[in-house]
């Protein structure tokens, strides 16, 4: 009984096991695990580590965490990590592998990393600019592993400083936009399950193309035969055209749809065309809905047909004003011809002047929408 009284309540016993694999993996694993009481470090912070300790002229933790710093400034954000940074590094070198191993990490990879360190910041920091400039932030870019291939587009063509905003470089935005905005559409997710394998392909389209374009076409072969197909079947049409403010999706779609609008140098808001605050239960009682009907009309409220994209300082006139009311607001539309070409674009149709007309505006407008929907998300 003494003796075990001693081993329970007085011997420092340490339980342990000896680890007999020496794979550097499965090390890294076990400290992150065995770390995370402490100062929590991730897998990401370990690489880094490895960068740095085999960088010669540059701090590689101190590079990695200003330009980090430096993207996230641009725009409104697009809240890109060290991982993200670090992944960049490896696809814009052309290292035979993007995964996120220690094997990658190899004193010769690491050179690469360092002697091409400037360039790799700039292209970076010109595709980020690029896709902001489409209007993107940390809310509506859903995976920041769908800018690398453009990263490397931009980084092969030695990253022109004004590629965000020269003329010469417009249908190249416009192709680079469209890729983008289908990806991010998909509901299946194109940046999950397989992506360094996916990042590695579309990486080998672009540099094997020899013609001076974004090459969306073969980009998309290359996802398809990976099951990563950005063509959208009619249900998939349908789902977008329901889709709620809330989906990280619904700028990617509104943009797609209303491409004409100049996201870069304006500020934005998603509006509710018919106001949110008009369907509350006492209005929509007042108006004459019948009860079992509110909570649909609230619904479709927040859904694609009643969702607008609209700038800033006009959102803030319109507030709280029916649409009908706003669109004869002379300080906004000055003329009739203004106002209808603002409904056309914008495919309004015909605004009704009551919120009771609001179900057949709506069932109309999403109708409108998935038409357009449904012609612009499989045109190459």
């Amino acid at each position: 009984m003494n003796q075990l009284y001693q081993v329970v309540c007085n011997k420092a016993t340490i339980a342990y096991y000896e680890e007999t694999k020496q794979d550097i993996e499965h090390v890294l694993q076990i400290f992150i695990r065995c770390n995370s009481g402490g100062t929590t470090l991730s897998y990401s912070d370990l690489l880094l580590s490895i960068a740095t300790s085999q960088w010669e002229k540059l701090d590689a933790r101190k590079a990695v965490h200003q330009l980090v710093d430096e993207l996230n400034r641009i725009g409104h954000g697009l809240g890109v990590t060290k991982d993200f940074v670090l992944k960049a590094g490896l696809m814009l070198t052309d290292v035979s592998s993007v995964g996120f191993k220690v094997r990658n990490f190899t004193h010769a990879n690491m050179k690469l990393l360092e002697e091409n360190w400037e360039h790799i910041r700039n292209a970076l920091i010109e595709t980020v600019q690029v896709v902001t400039g489409f209007g993107f932030d940390t809310r509506s870019i859903r995976a920041t592993s769908a800018l690398l291939p453009i990263a490397y587009y931009l980084y092969k063509i030695g990253t022109p400083s004004n590629f965000d905003s020269h003329p010469s470089f417009e249908q190249d935005r416009k192709a680079i936009r469209g890729w983008l905005v289908r990806s991010i559409l998909k509901a299946s997710g194109i940046w999950g399950s397989g992506l360094d394998t996916l990042l590695t392909a579309l990486r080998d389209v672009i540099r094997e193309t020899e013609e001076p374009h974004f090459p969306v076409e073969e980009m998309q072969r290359a996802m398809a035969h990976r099951g990563k197909s950005l063509e959208f079947s009619d249900e998939e049409v349908e789902d977008l055209a329901d889709i709620k403010i809330s989906d990280s999706r619904v700028f990617a779609v509104l943009s797609l749809i209303f491409s004409f609008i100049d996201f870069k140098n304006n500020t934005f808001h998603i509006d509710h065309i018919f106001p949110r605050s008009h369907f509350s239960r006492t209005r929509l009682l007042k108006e004459g809905f019948e009860e079992g009907f509110l909570e649909e009309l609230a619904d479709g409220a927040n859904r694609l047909g009643n969702l607008q994209i609209l700038e800033e300082k006009l959102n803030i006139v319109k507030r709280t004003q029916l649409p009908f009311d706003w669109l004869r607001n002379p300080d906004v539309f000055s003329d009739a011809e203004k106002r209808v070409s603002y409904c056309n674009l914008h495919l309004l149709g015909d605004v009704p002047q009551e919120l009771k007309s609001f179900p057949i505006f709506y069932e109309t407008r999403r109708s409108r929408l998935r038409d357009r929907i449904a012609k612009l998300v499989n045109t190459r």
